[in-house]
C-alpha cells in the first residue's frame, strides 16, 4: 500500500454515536466452508448477538502496513461496542482469519500483497456472505469505488476520514445500511463504468513492469499478436500514448 495520509482523524472516540448499532442486522451465517470460532461461537451467532446488542461487533483489520493498522485497531478499540478480534497484513490471509474469528464486520485496505482488499471482498462473498466489509483507502478512485462495490463491500471510506465516521460506519453496516463516501459517489457517477475488459485489464497490470510483447505473450499464455491486438485496444480506449501512459491513467482512475 502507498500513500501518504494518516489513519484516521485524531478526533478518535471523542465522537462516540450509538446510531444503527442496535438496529436489526442481518445475522451473519457461516456461509460455504464457515466454521466456529475458537470459543465455539459461529459467525451466525456472533452476527446475532451483535446485532442485538449482547456483545461487541467483532472486526477483522486488513491491512499491510503495521503503523496504520495497529493505530486503526487501537482507535476503534475505544469504542465499547466494537472490538478488534483479528488483524491481517496480507489480503491472502483475510479469509482464514475472518473464519477462525467469527468475523462480524471485515475492514480491507486495498493494496495489499498476496490479494487485493477487492479481490479478498469477493473470497470473502462467497465463503462467508453474511461477513460485511468496509473497504478503506487513501486513494479515493472512483475506479475503485464501483470495483469494490461488485466485490460484495458495502462500504468505502477513505482512511482520513474521522475516527467515528469509521466506527459509525462499523455499526450501520451490521444494521444493513451501506456508507459510501459522497464525494467518491459522485466522482464514480461523474465518471463512468470502467471501459476496459478483464482481459484488457490482466494484460495492462502484467506489462506495467515494462515487460515485452513476447514476456507477456509466455506469462499469459496468449500469441504475441493476441498481446498486441489487446493492448492496442485498451491503449485507444483510455485515449494514451502508449501502453506506459495507458497503465497510468487506468492506475489513476482506479481501473486496474
Amino acid at each position: 500500500m502507498s500513500g501518504t495520509h494518516g489513519p484516521v482523524g485524531a478526533s478518535g472516540a471523542a465522537g462516540r454515536t450509538t446510531g444503527a448499532g442496535g438496529g436489526t442486522g442481518p445475522g451473519g451465517g457461516t456461509g460455504p466452508g464457515g466454521g466456529s470460532g475458537p470459543d465455539g461461537t459461529t459467525a451466525s451467532d456472533s452476527a446475532s448477538d451483535s446485532a442485538s446488542g449482547d456483545r461487541p461487533i467483532r472486526v477483522l483489520l486488513a491491512e499491510d502496513q503495521s503503523m496504520v493498522r495497529e493505530a486503526l485497531a487501537a482507535l476503534l478499540g475505544l469504542e465499547p461496542d466494537i472490538e478488534v478480534v483479528a488483524q491481517a497484513a496480507r489480503g491472502d490471509e483475510v479469509l482464514a482469519a475472518a473464519r477462525a474469528q467469527a468475523v462480524d464486520v471485515a475492514l480491507l485496505d486495498i493494496e495489499m500483497p498476496g490479494r487485493t482488499g477487492i479481490e479478498a471482498a469477493a473470497e470473502l462473498r462467497t465463503a462467508l456472505p453474511d461477513l460485511k466489509v468496509v473497504v478503506l483507502t487513501t486513494f479515493g478512485r472512483p475506479g475503485y469505488l464501483r470495483s469494490a462495490m461488485e466485490a460484495g463491500a458495502v462500504a468505502f471510506l477513505v482512511k482520513d476520514a474521522p475516527a467515528a465516521q469509521l466506527a459509525d460506519a462499523v455499526r450501520r453496516v451490521l444494521a444493513g445500511e451501506r456508507v459510501i463516501d459522497p464525494t467518491l459517489a459522485a466522482a464514480a457517477l461523474a465518471e463512468g463504468a470502467n471501459p476496459l475488459t478483464d482481459r484488457e485489464r490482466e494484460i495492462l497490470r502484467a506489462a506495467a513492469d515494462g515487460a515485452t510483447n513476447a514476456e507477456l505473450a509466455a506469462t499469459l499464455h496468449l500469441s504475441q499478436g493476441t498481446v498486441r491486438n489487446y493492448l492496442s485496444t485498451a491503449i485507444q480506449k483510455l485515449a494514451a500514448r502508449n501502453r506506459a501512459e495507458a497503465v497510468g491513467i487506468a492506475r489513476e482512475k482506479g481501473w486496474l
